[in-house]
């Protein structure tokens, strides 16, 4: 019924059409427009009510257009009419979605028969709507590509007073609707809309470009479906920068946070709300990925080509999520290995160059966009945390500690990390031990893995690895029990470590140790297999003594079980003081099995027992001097407890202390053994200089044994010594005597070890304990400080003068030891060593209060005396070794000093008078000055007016290589002389920071 209305409606219009083309009349034809209006009214409102019931309203249109011939002007006239009512009543939102479709999907039909103008007037309406923000539904987006696409097969559109291409008329539209504002909610409708548009490399710019710019005007909750869609309209072309702009958009939203996380009232976007967002475009982007290999390829492409410089938390995301992807996994992982190593050295060249710092940016730290990435990482990433631990262990294992030649291992501690392979694996640590803590799911195979390579790296060094599992038993004990089964699987493989391995893996887990008692049988069983076998189920047991309290005390023969080799029972007693009669007992038996109680025999010891023979090889079966050290430790220790506990003690606690009688013995046999191992010669320990000590025969090897053994023995006498004699004059002269034949067998040792090319063993580990060796170097330190700071040369003793000059020397070379031992091996801890130094007394009170700079310029000027009176004096009078020395611990002590600071710059001002005013002709001196003077001055700023005017210094110095050039005579820097010049060449070429 509404089909043969709405085709008598057209047959009138025809009619009326047509009667009143052909009539002249104004006025008729004015009544005739009228009626015809009214005819298309009646027309489209059928339409609209068909449309909103829902029924007959694509036949209806149907019918409309097949009586509505495209040949005709009045067909196309009405066809463009009923687009243009359509659209509207399609966006307007009146309609049900399946309608919308059916009309929407007839009229994507029609489209291809309407004439140029009806195409170009409907895309105007387009543009215009567009433009003032009445496309918010969307639905009828669906149409507009259909009619760019039939516009541009146009051959020629009327375009103001000429005429267009259809092709070059659809670019002009184009550039219209991108150069104009568009409303926020029609972007994604947009967006989706433009990938059935077929455009050109530029217009896809341009249109992408317009894009990228209105992500900020849009909520957060809108970006990840824009995204989407822009990524599948980057199928199209301008992969790139679809991918740069969607990370330089949560670039700036992550800088914004951080701004904003500074003060929390005035935060706009929440954080979770952020990393949510984020991990949903994450997810996006890598689905695109997977589906389109073209954009995988651009993405990588793009930051090897900028070398890492647009990374941040979230392209760092981006990367690892990537990395699930097997064939992009090897690539990502090199590139963030790459990245990482060279962002560390950059650090390390801008750091140590003020001259780089003015002419280059910052360097943004790549080690601290991870942590962040990790950090976010707990906000649902589950794509990026398998990868992260992945990371982690790729930089443990790739730039961890390697083995030396021989299997050697030559590793500095990872607190310390200096260079840029020790940074990264302390980053792959780092990443690990921070996912552990965030991430349950993953902490069983983090877990698993570092367990696994503990056990399998036999051949590498795993301290890293070792430091790491410690650092997660700290963080998290009660987690790593509930993985107990791949603990007790380690331990089963104990046996077949190196020992180092199991005593690091020990200690690592020694806080959970006491919840697997079990494992005491299995630790005690190790001794009877091969020596590192016994030496691991020693260490295992004696970590387990000490972190076990004992109740009661241990049977000696329990102790004497364990104990193959006496060593490392100190620890244990301190832990637990109820063993000490059972070790104590258990120590004075292993020692008489090796004393020689005859008070007129020597040598006092029983070295023959100490060793054992097999065929031709000869093996160390008791390490003496252990045994001696450890003896000491333990008696010394268990007296000091007992005069402090004294004096609450009743009569019965001394009677049970006497029960024991230990002491006493103890003491008798030291004293004993010092007594007579002063007497005794080399000779009575046949190891004279005429003794073989190569290592390749069984009597080189047993000397080399004995020697070892007798230089231990010394070592622990002189601390036994030295602690229990407070300080009296005939303690020292034992010591000395001691220390003077240490010093001949090491000389000896020295000597052999020296001539011909037979293997010689290697030195030995000292035994002397860092308490004592803390004590005589703090008493020493002080006395050469107090000397340095308190006593003028021009007040020495004139008649004792090389004997003071040796002295200086030796104090110097000792200071300069110990603070580039202090910088170098225990750098966070050099505020605290420069407290504790008291020259003055004054240092002491304030010492605290001050800044690292601050003390570091007060001991910069202590040396800055010292230097200045050494130049003071004639040269005659000048000693170059010890200005040389003053000048390295300058140089070490400058580097504490803040380049801002008013103190280095008065210490560099300093240095630049002393290069001005110093004309000693000493090659050395000047060498190390200009050392210390373009080390400041890279740091402080440019050297360039520095090198000029010493350029100039040397060439009047050296002369002209063309000898008839007369050359001005300079001199900026009286260090630069005749003699000194050539050196001074050199020096400028290898220390200025151009040749870098």
């Amino acid at each position: 019924m509404l089909c043969f209305y709405a085709q008598f409606i057209i047959i009138i219009i025809i009619i009326f059409f047509f009667f009143f083309m052909f009539k002249k009349n104004n006025k008729i034809i004015n009544e005739g427009y009228l009626i015809y209006k009214s005819l298309l009214l009646q027309l489209t409102a059928l339409i609209t009510n068909a449309a909103l019931k829902g029924k007959d309203s694509a036949a209806l249109m149907k019918a409309i257009f097949r009586g509505s011939p495209i040949s005709s002007t009045d067909g196309a006239s009405r066809r463009l009419c009923v687009y243009k009512h359509c659209i509207p009543l399609c966006e307007s939102g009146d309609l049900q979605t399946e309608v919308a479709s059916d009309i929407i999907g007839l009229l994507m039909l029609e489209t291809h028969v309407l004439p140029g103008p009806a195409l170009a007037a409907l895309a105007s309406l387009f543009v215009d709507a567009i433009k003032v923000g009445e496309m918010g539904n969307g639905k009828s987006l669906e149409l507009f590509p259909t009619i760019l696409t039939a516009l541009a097969a146009k051959e020629a559109i009327a375009y103001g007073k000429g005429e267009l291409s259809g092709d070059e008329y659809k670019k002009q539209l184009i550039n219209s609707l991108c150069a104009s504002r568009w409303d926020p909610q029609c972007v994604i409708h947009l967006t989706t809309m433009f990938r059935d548009v077929p455009l050109s490399p530029e217009e896809l710019q341009f249109l992408i470009e317009k894009v990228l710019r209105m992500f900020l005007k849009l909520d957060l909750q809108e970006i990840p479906p824009l995204i989407y869609q822009l990524l599948l309209l980057a199928a199209k072309g301008c992969k790139k920068l679809v991918l740069e702009g969607i990370i330089a958009y949560f670039r700036e939203q992550d800088l914004h946070q951080k701004k904003e996380s500074m003060d929390v009232e005035v935060q706009t976007i929440p954080q979770d709300q952020l990393r949510h967002v984020e991990g949903t475009a994450i997810l996006h982007v890598v689905f695109a990925i997977r589906l389109d290999h073209e954009l995988g390829k651009e993405f990588l492409k793009s930051l090897k080509v900028s070398q890492g410089q647009p990374l941040c938390p979230f392209s760092i995301a981006l990367l690892l999520s990537v990395a699930r992807i097997q064939h992009y996994q090897e690539q990502v992982f090199e590139f963030l290995k790459g990245a990482i190593i060279k962002n560390f050295k950059d650090e390390q060249f801008l750091h140590g160059s003020k001259l780089l710092q003015d002419l280059l940016p910052p360097c943004h730290s790549i080690s601290q966009m991870i942590l962040d990435t990790v950090k976010n990482s707990v906000f649902g990433w589950d794509h990026v945390t398998q990868s992260l631990v992945q990371l982690g262990f790729i930089l443990m294992d790739s730039f961890g500690p390697k083995a030396g030649p021989f299997g050697k291992t030559i590793e500095a501690p990872t607190t310390a990390a200096k260079t840029p392979s020790q940074l990264a694996c302390q980053l792959g640590g780092q990443v690990l031990l921070e996912s552990f803590k965030m991430h349950e799911p993953i902490r069983g195979e983090i877990l698993e893995q570092v367990l696994n390579r503990l056990v399998t790296k036999t051949a590498s060094p795993v301290t890293h690895f070792i430091e790491l599992l410690s650092n997660i038993v700290m963080s998290a004990p009660m987690i790593l029990l509930e993985s107990s089964s791949k603990v007790t699987e380690t331990f089963d493989q104990l046996s077949f470590l190196p020992l180092s391995t199991v005593q690091g893996l020990l200690k690592a887990v020694q806080v959970i140790m006491p919840h697997f008692s079990s494992h005491f049988d299995c630790l005690i069983a190790f001794i009877i297999f091969q020596l590192d076998g016994r030496k691991s189920a020693v260490s295992g047991f004696l970590l387990l003594l000490k972190n076990f309290r004992v109740l009661g005390s241990l049977a000696p023969s329990q102790c004497s079980q364990a104990l193959t080799s006496s060593q490392g029972f100190h620890d244990v007693l301190r832990r637990n003081s109820q063993l000490a009669s059972s070790i104590m007992h258990t120590l004075l038996s292993q020692l008489k099995r090796y004393y020689e109680p005859e008070q007129d025999l020597l040598p006092p010891m029983k070295l023959e027992s100490c060793i054992s023979a097999q065929g031709d090889q000869v093996f160390l079966q008791e390490p003496l001097a252990h045994l001696f050290s450890c003896t000491v430790h333990c008696l010394l220790w268990h007296q000091s407890l007992g005069e402090n506990a004294r004096g609450g003690m009743d009569d019965e606690d001394d009677e049970e202390e006497d029960e024991g009688g230990f002491q006493d013995e103890l003491h008798a046999i030291l004293e004993s053994v010092t007594r007579r191992m002063i007497k005794s010669e080399l000779e009575d320990f046949e190891l004279d200089k005429s003794a073989d000590f190569s290592m390749t025969t069984s009597v080189g090897v047993k000397n080399s044994i004995y020697a070892v053994l007798v230089m231990g023995v010394y070592e622990v006498l002189m601390e036994y010594n030295f602690t229990i004699g407070n300080y009296s004059k005939n303690r020292f002269e034992e010591i000395l005597e001691l220390f003077k034949r240490y010093q001949k067998l090491t000389e000896i040792l020295r000597e052999k070890s020296g001539k011909g090319r037979t293997p010689h063993s290697k030195p030995p580990r000292s035994l002397l304990s860092m308490g004592f060796v803390s004590t005589l170097l703090t008493a020493l330190f002080s006395v050469l400080m107090w000397r340095y700071t308190n006593i003028p040369s021009a007040v020495e003793d004139t008649g004792k003068k090389e004997k003071t000059q040796s002295i200086s020397l030796l104090c110097l070379e000792v200071l300069l030891r110990v603070f580039s031992t202090v910088l170098q091996q225990y750098p966070s801890k050099v505020s605290n060593f420069l407290c504790s130094l008291d020259l003055s007394g004054e240092v002491e009170e304030e010492a605290e209060k001050d800044s690292l700079t601050e003390k570091t310029a007060f001991y910069i000027r202590q040396f800055q005396r010292s230097l200045f009176s050494q130049l003071s004096g004639s040269e005659e009078d000048f000693n170059s070794k010890e200005a040389q020395l003053l000048v390295s611990i300058l140089s070490l002590l400058a580097g504490l000093l803040e380049p801002s600071s008013q103190q280095f710059v008065q210490f560099i001002t300093w240095t630049v008078k002393i290069c001005k005013e110093t004309s000693f002709e000493d090659i050395p001196f000047s060498r190390g000055l200009l050392s210390l003077l373009f080390s400041l001055h890279v740091l402080y700023k440019s050297p360039v007016s520095v090198l000029w005017e010493m350029c100039q210094d040397i060439h009047s110095a050296l002369g002209d290589i063309d000898e008839d050039v007369e050359v001005e005579k300079q001199s900026h820097f009286a260090v630069v002389n005749t003699k000194t010049a050539a050196s001074t060449t050199v020096s400028c070429l290898l220390l200025s920071p151009f040749s870098l």
